[in-house]
């Protein structure tokens, strides 16, 4: 079998990866990446979270296979025995809810618990005493990890899955595509921007928030949008002890980095979204609007917060549930989707990766049951809602 994977981020390099495990010599994968640096891709912009609080167990679930393979990333991702380093550190999320919010961490949990994460539900008294630098007398709950959370560093995890797939066989292309040729349902080749024309028996589209435009070169509809999120990184001259990845109702985050933080906002339902904002631009105004007056209102000790800098990366929004697309697409079989994780693509990389892999090359799930993810939900209308959304 025959199979390029377009787009060389975590996601393509993870479906290139299991691809090349699974199938070994059986298979013959390339990968079409034009920018061998990711210098701007969504893996090396992320933040690089790992969470295992999710409103659905098999979001649950891939976190926890996506935490194994980042945290043993010796075992997974070593090449000739060398060390791998994708600067993991433990963490944890604590979610905070108001009144209105806390049924849903209540629900969450109890999908949680069932999926195996290892979640306390904190009253704003047990919260206070835990974290005396956090607000908590306008919160009802919060929800705080117990294990398989932390963050890392997205652009050495997503080099790492690239270089172990190579080892295994996979050949990167430095190359764009620029269209297909189509034979009826079916694609028969990509045509790249080297002139080249690549003939595959199936084309993973793994092309992250360019996925698209990556479909409309095939004339076929993929539903998902690059939104910009701005990271901001942040001093505060009070000393605060390490932080959880703290989410506030107000759609505001931050956690401890170094010797000071990161923070952003997510745009809320009504909240303006646009496609395509410039990626080399952050925007620097949401410090003064939205960030800063929720940071101080939460932290006391931040009302003394400084930005230090800020960057822009690209979500791959998939709006109908900010859930992933993963499998074949409904109207060409032979063109597989991975895309629209809705910002929580880094982490969920090798169960996606594993996942489409699996399916492709025995033509069904095997380790987990990923099929809530097919793109024809997006035909029939059936959304699978994730809430748990940053």
């Amino acid at each position: 079998m025959r199979v390029l994977v377009i787009g060389g981020g975590a996601i393509g390099a993870a479906v290139a990866m299991f691809l090349k495990r699974l199938g070994g010599a059986s298979v013959d994968v390339q990968v079409a990446e034009p920018d061998p640096t990711l210098a701007r891709s969504s893996s090396a912009l992320s933040a690089g979270s790992v969470r295992q609080q999710f409103s659905n167990a098999v979001n649950v679930q891939m976190s926890s296979f996506g935490h194994q393979v980042i945290s043993q990333a010796d075992d997974w991702l070593a090449v000739d025995g060398q060390p791998v380093h994708v600067g993991w550190m433990d963490g944890a999320y604590l979610f905070c809810a108001t009144e209105a919010g806390a049924p849903v961490l209540r629900r969450n949990l109890a999908v949680q618990a069932a999926a195996g994460a290892e979640v306390a539900l904190l009253s704003p008294e047990a919260a206070s005493r835990q974290m005396p630098w956090l607000r908590t007398d306008d919160l009802a709950l919060a929800a705080l990890g117990q294990g398989r959370e932390g963050w890392l560093d997205g652009d050495a995890f997503a080099r790492a899955l690239g270089a172990k797939a190579r080892s295994l066989g996979a050949v990167w292309r430095r190359a764009r595509v620029v269209g297909f040729d189509r034979r009826g349902d079916h694609l028969a080749a990509a045509r790249l921007d080297t002139g080249e024309a690549v003939s595959a028996d199936a084309f993973v589209n793994a092309a992250g928030p360019w996925a698209g435009a990556l479909g409309a070169l095939a004339g076929l509809p993929v539903p998902v949008f690059a939104r910009r999120r701005t990271v901001f990184a942040l001093r505060c001259p009070t000393p605060l002890p390490p932080t959880p990845l703290v989410v506030d109702p107000a759609g505001v985050w931050f956690r401890s980095e170094g010797a000071g933080f990161i923070g952003g906002w997510s745009p809320g339902e009504g909240d303006d979204d646009p496609d395509d904002l410039p990626l080399d631009q952050p925007d620097l105004a949401q410090f003064e609007e939205r960030l800063w007056p929720a940071l101080a209102h939460r932290v006391p000790a931040f009302e003394a917060l400084r930005v230090q800098r800020a960057w822009a990366g690209y979500y791959e929004v998939h709006p109908l549930d900010h859930n992933a697309l993963i499998g074949p697409h409904p109207h060409c079989a032979n063109f597989w989707l991975c895309n629209g994780f809705s910002g929580h693509g880094l982490q969920h990389a090798p169960a996606a990766g594993r996942g489409l892999a699996e399916c492709l090359l025995t033509g069904r799930w095997q380790t987990l049951d990923l099929s809530a993810f097919s793109p024809q939900r997006v035909v029939s209308g059936r959304p699978f809602v994730e809430q748990a959304i940053i």
